[in-house]
Order: C-alpha cells, then sequence, then structure tokens
C-alpha cells in the first residue's frame, strides 16, 4: 500500500532527512586515507544520537552498523569494520538514514578518496547526474517508469550498466514502503506519480556488465565482473509544486 503523507508528516520526515543528510555530509569529510571504515561508521552514529534520532539502518533485518560503506567494486551493504583502511584512489559508496519522531530518512553518496582515476570520476558524476535526471521526472501526473527510464537512458548512452537486481523504493514510517523504484524500466508505465508520495530514488551504476554477487555475509554486494560501482541516492517529496528534495543537509 501507497502511503501518502500529510503536510505535517512531510515537515518532521524532512527534519529526518536533513539529520541523515548532515550525517552522510560528515563521513564525506571524513574520509581519507588511512580511515577505517568502522570509524566512519561511529563519526555518523555519534552525530545522528545527538540529533535525538536513531540509525535507522542498525539492527534493520539484523544490520550491525549505521552506514552500510562500500568500496570500489563493491555496490551496497558493504559492513564497517576497524580491519578495512580506505585507502588513496578508492571510491566510497556511503548509505545511512535516520529515525526522527517515527520518520525516516535514507541517503547515500559516493566520495573520492585522494587521486582517483579519470575513469571513476566519470562513473562517479553519471551516476550523479542520473539521479538528478530522474528526480526531474518525479512529478505529480507522471510515472514511476518516467524516473528509471530517465536513470538508465542517461547512463546507458554513457556506456554504463545499471543494477537491476537492488531498487529504490518509498519511504516514510518505515524504511521501505511501497513503492518499487527501479533504475531501469519504460516511461509512461507503472505506478501513477501523487502529491504527498516519498520516494528514495537510488542509482547504482557499474563501469561494467550489471551483474552483482552477494558475499558470505549475506550483505556485502560486489559487481560480478570485478568493476567499478557508483551509488547516489535522495529522499524525495512529491507535490503539485514538482519534486522536492528532503536530505539537503
Amino acid at each position: 500500500m501507497i502511503v501518502l503523507k500529510t503536510g505535517r508528516e512531510l515537515s518532521v520526515m524532512r527534519e529526518a532527512c536533513k539529520i541523515s543528510a548532515r550525517a552522510l555530509k560528515l563521513i564525506g569529510e571524513a574520509i581519507e586515507p588511512g580511515v577505517t571504515t568502522a570509524e566512519l561508521d561511529r563519526i555518523a552514529e555519534k552525530f545522528i544520537r545527538s540529533c535525538g534520532a536513531t540509525p535507522n539502518f542498525k539492527g534493520y533485518n539484523g544490520y550491525p552498523a549505521t552506514a552500510c560503506i562500500s568500496i570500489n567494486n563493491e555496490v551496497i551493504h558493504g559492513i564497517p569494520t576497524a580491519k578495512r583502511k580506505i585507502q588513496n584512489g578508492d571510491i566510497v559508496s556511503v548509505d545511512l538514514g535516520a529515525l526522527f519522531e517515527g520518520y525516516h530518512g535514507d541517503n547515500a553518496a559516493t566520495f573520492a578518496c585522494g587521486d582517483v582515476s579519470e575513469e571513476a570520476k566519470r562513473l562517479m558524476d553519471a551516476t550523479r547526474e542520473s539521479l538528478y535526471e530522474g528526480i526531474k521526472m518525479a512529478r505529480a501526473g507522471g510515472r514511476i517508469g518516467d524516473i528509471s527510464n530517465a536513470i538508465q537512458s542517461y547512463v546507458e548512452a554513457r556506456g554504463y550498466s545499471v543494477v537491476r537486481d537492488f531498487v529504490g523504493h518509498g519511504v516514510g514510517t518505515s524504511l521501505h514502503e511501497a513503492p518499487e523504484v527501479p533504475n531501469f524500466g519504460v516511461a509512461g508505465r507503472g505506478v501513477r506519480l501523487m502529491p504527498g508520495m516519498t520516494l528514495a530514488i537510488e542509482p547504482m551504476i557499474n563501469i561494467g556488465k550489471p551483474q552483482v554477487k552477494i558475499m558470505p555475509d549475506g550483505w556485502t554486494v560486489l559487481t560480478q565482473d570485478g568493476s567499478l560501482s557508483a551509488h547516489f541516492e535522495h529522499t524525495i517529496a512529491i507535490t503539485a509544486d514538482g519534486p522536492q528534495i528532503m536530505t539537503i543537509a
């Protein structure tokens, strides 16, 4: 069931999203060669809790950390550890969110550590830009497929591939709500977009082929061919005046 949010609910949700966005920004600023993924995770958790919010990933289906931190060919759901140090040249995808007064925020970004390759920069730029292409199409009266097709068309025109095993989603009082928001599809198809809908749009884009595999830890998702992957995400609201990005720091 798709839940349409009231103005009051959107107001609370914007605060959850702001906390999520600020936590993501803090991690991005702390990324440097030699820092461990566990250190980054602690930064995010401390900040989220200081805001009177709760890290909404921690404990979700047994997930053990505040943030998912995925490096290079890891697509999503990388588990932070004290042994994993970020190296110069890595690209680091961070996905996290906050629960505030019963509402969730959810966002992600891929950050460059030091001197990354031109190939990696182009992938990150295309993935980020595809997110905004999708958001442009998140207009009342349109369809989910409009968002999906905009993302897919943008990245495939640049020679990249869209991960199909994982998709975006509705978000609100639950971290994952209806409807699903794929990063591939046909314009004019799918659920009709209505004011009050809140969506987490999150392209996951690979340099190589779209296929992925899950590691034995049951969480970490890798590109099957070992190619680099990037991930960007915003939580947005559909309004009569157009899409509004809520995960703004």
